[in-house]
């Protein structure tokens, strides 16, 4: 069955439907966690990479299609059909989503679920918290206007809000752990290696 594809990421905000409401209500009951039950959920699985190194090294992949009219590519998401497209700085309709943000996103996502995993581990309360990420980017680089310029994001930032009466030495250990175990986040910092092919289909 073809997943319906999703030009665009559905605005938030507090205007939600009643069900919607008590969809995301239900989730928050459901994904509630204290340091226990996180160390009992996580305990057989960090045994069985203990003892089993090999168990614990898994393929993450990803799939996209060019296959469309446009300069665009389907990714899939697991949920839907994600079109990622040119930014409106490289001449784009601002329609598609941006191949940039969405490895922000990834970032702030990434670091999100690491944070909160985290916090709980450490017992630090979060009543709320945002994340964000920024990144600067030279586009005379992609579109080879100056090839002096590099190609890529030439700075990110990652910054976390938190809302807590956890005094400030918690907080230095929740940052500092969350910064050690976020995968996305290690990944752009350290530069795994990285190669490239094609073939023909």
């Amino acid at each position: 069955m073809t997943q319906p594809w999703v030009p665009v990421r559905p605005c938030g905000g507090d205007n939600l439907s009643p069900s919607r409401y008590i969809e995301r209500r239900f989730f928050r009951e459901r994904t509630k966690m204290d340091a226990a039950q996180l160390r009992q959920m996580q305990a057989p699985i960090k045994e069985r990479y203990k003892t089993d190194p090999k168990t614990a090294l898994i393929t993450l992949k990803a799939k996209g299609s060019t296959d469309s009219d446009g300069i665009a590519c389907k990714v899939e998401t697991g949920r839907a059909i994600a079109l990622a497209g040119l930014h409106p700085a490289t001449g784009g309709s601002g329609l598609e989503l941006c191949s940039g943000d969405m490895l922000l996103e990834a970032l702030v996502a990434c670091a999100g679920v690491t944070l909160k995993s985290v916090a709980t581990a450490i017992e630090v309360p979060l009543k709320t918290g945002n994340v964000y990420a920024e990144g600067d980017l030279d586009f005379r680089g992609t579109l080879g206007v100056d090839k002096e310029t590099p190609v890529g994001f030439a700075e990110i930032r990652l910054r976390f809000e938190v809302d807590t009466p956890a005094p400030q030495d918690k907080l230095d250990l929740l940052l500092k752990l969350t910064e050690r175990y976020c995968v996305v986040y290690q990944t752009i910092k350290n530069g795994p290696k990285v190669s490239v092919s094609m073939q023909r289909m």
